[in-house]
Order: structure tokens, then sequence, then C-alpha cells
């Protein structure tokens, strides 16, 4: 089974809760759902470390202490994604940094539910009950 791994950084924005997304590139992904940051780790590298370095290379945002939102398995294609969560830096802005993505922002949840890949849709969840509790 291939597996990737990625972050959900969030950050509070005029007292509205904000999450990190990503749109793949491509005129094939034209109408692709946004997505976690997020790739396949490379050989020897751990899942977190995978998550931090696809964050900083697709959006330029450098994650800080992270937790695990535990992973999600996609229907059709059977991977596995596992997710990390944290809170994004003070003042980062998301930029495209690769080719892989042609869109990176931080969007309120209620905009980022309709945007992600339903697969993804529970990291949203997960990072809601994670924010609750502390």
């Amino acid at each position: 089974m291939k597996e990737s791994a990625g972050t959900l950084l969030y950050r509070w924005q005029d007292g509205r809760l904000e999450v990190l997304l990503v749109h793949p590139s491509g005129n094939y992904n034209r109408k692709a759902p946004w997505g976690i940051a997020k790739g396949m780790p490379e050989e020897g590298e751990d899942l977190e470390t995978a998550a931090r370095r696809e964050t900083i290379e697709e959006a330029d945002v450098t994650p800080g202490k992270l937790v695990s939102l535990s992973s999600i398995t996609y229907q059709k294609s059977r991977k596995r994604v596992h997710c990390f969560a944290g809170e994004a830096p003070i003042g980062s802005e998301p930029r495209c940094a690769s080719w892989e993505i042609d869109q990176a922002a931080f969007l309120p949840v209620d905009e980022a539910r309709r945007r992600i890949h339903p697969d993804q849709s529970p990291f949203l969840d997960r990072l809601i009950e994670f924010l609750g509790r502390t």
C-alpha cells in the first residue's frame, strides 16, 4: 500500500479557525479537490519528517510542534495518508513553492470542508476534536 504524510496547519484569524490547504496543479487537476500538503516519505524518512518536508516544499511554511491525527485510506486508490496537525507559525503566509501545486491558502473551516478531498475530511473533524481537548 502506498503511504504519504502531510500536515493540517491551523491558525485563528479574527476569532475564526482557518486551515492550510493546497490545490494540485495541472489542467487535469483543474476541478480536483484541495487537500493537505503531503507527499511520500523518502527512503528511511519517518512520517512526521516527511510531512514537515512536504509542507515546506509545497507551501513554504515551516511547521512547529505537531501532533498526529492518525491516517485515512483513500476509497478508490487505497493509498494511506498520515496527517499531523499543528498551529501555523505566526505571520506565516503560504505560497506555491512547488510545481506540484497551483494554490496554497489558509481557508476558514467551513470553506475547507467544501473544498477538501472527501476522503481527507475526517482530518478536519479530528483537528476540531483535538482543539476542543486543549
